[in-house]
């Protein structure tokens, strides 16, 4: 893509001309204007923004890499881009969304011609594609999410592990020692979607490491398949008593009916929490203990961080946002004799 010094070479004069013609700061012949003109409609420039970061402003846009993919949960998704835009006009900024699932095209295009002061990702991978590229980017960047190689980063997001882990210990405290996890689709773990993995591993973990026998199922998004992800779950042998939710609002409210038409009764015979929720799990049948997860908690402190960046002020970093529990009726004693703990 073009640079200030095509457009200083094709027109004939110097770099400095090119910006004062750009920037307006200061006057230049009729002649050398013409020329400067018709170099940057030949090669493609785009003096505006460019002029702006000549004359040393803030183009005042951040870049929003934001990929849609065939199995995006549109709905939480969405409700991270409204929150990364509302926070960045409170610092009077705009955002230019980037959607395309080649995901560097779009970054490489917009930072080179110099559109944005900086950018935010959302929808981080474990091992993301965009990830090397930010980190040579000439612009500050901050991930929403944490992907496997932070080195180098500003990172903030939910304590996924974290979260996992209070789930458990509300259970535990309550006396349930054989738990389950109902988790996303398979095909969001294999394209190794970051927060999913640390939310699974970490339950796992800390399951084992509290000798508590818990058990991992990954349903698909038919009817069909939550059905029997869900007998797979309950499966009497195992002696499940509590089970943690932690998909899309559509696989969730399917299961609870699932488990209705089962004949079990939540709290009563069975516990169920829905853990790292953007949607409101009030209106279920019954109502669900939540964890939320709330946009703006990392979107807002996200924009925050770029606009110290943006002034020199952020050292990259991981930043995780600490999980809270919400109660609303959904978790109560094991009535099935407790499991003997794991040896």
């Amino acid at each position: 893509m073009a640079n200030i010094h095509d457009v200083a070479r094709v027109a004939g004069v110097s770099i400095s001309t090119v910006s004062y013609a750009l920037s307006g700061k200061r006057s230049v012949s009729e002649d050398a204007r013409r020329r400067i003109t018709a170099a940057v409609q030949e090669l493609g420039y785009l003096p505006n923004a460019a002029g702006r970061m000549l004359a040393g402003a803030r183009t005042r846009i951040l870049a929003l890499s934001a990929p849609l993919r065939s199995d995006t949960y549109a709905p939480a998704h969405m409700a991270f881009v409204l929150a990364v835009a509302t926070a960045a006009r409170r610092y009077d900024y705009d955002i230019l969304l980037l959607t395309e699932d080649e995901a560097t095209n779009g970054l490489r295009r917009v930072t080179s011609s110099r559109l944005v002061d900086a950018v935010i990702l959302l929808d981080v991978s474990i091992d993301d594609e965009r990830i090397g590229l930010v980190r040579d980017l000439s612009v500050p960047s901050v991930v929403v999410g944490v992907p496997k190689d932070a080195t180098g980063l500003i990172c903030v997001d939910l304590d996924f592990a974290a979260a996992a882990r209070l789930t458990i210990d509300r259970l535990a405290e309550a006396g349930h020692r054989s738990i389950a996890l109902l988790g996303h689709p398979e095909a969001v773990y294999q394209r190794g979607s970051n927060f999913p993995h640390r939310f699974r591993n970490a339950f796992l973990d800390y399951a084992a490491e509290q000798k508590i026998s818990a058990k991992f199922v990954m349903p698909g998004t038919s009817d069909t398949d939550v059905r029997q992800a869900v007998d797979q779950m309950l499966d009497p042998g195992d002696s499940v008593t509590g089970v943690v939710m932690h998909c899309e609002e559509s696989i969730q409210s399917r299961a609870l009916q699932v488990i209705a038409e089962s004949g079990r009764s939540v709290p009563g015979d069975l516990s169920v929490i829905s853990a790292c929720t953007s949607f409101d799990t009030s209106h279920f049948h019954p109502p669900l203990d939540v964890i939320p997860l709330v946009a703006a908690d990392s979107c807002d402190r996200a924009v925050a961080l770029i606009m110290q960046a943006l002034d020199g002020a952020a050292e990259p970093h991981v930043e995780l946002v600490a999980p809270r529990y919400e109660s609303r009726g959904s978790l109560g004693k094991p009535v099935q004799p407790a499991v003997p703990e794991l040896t």
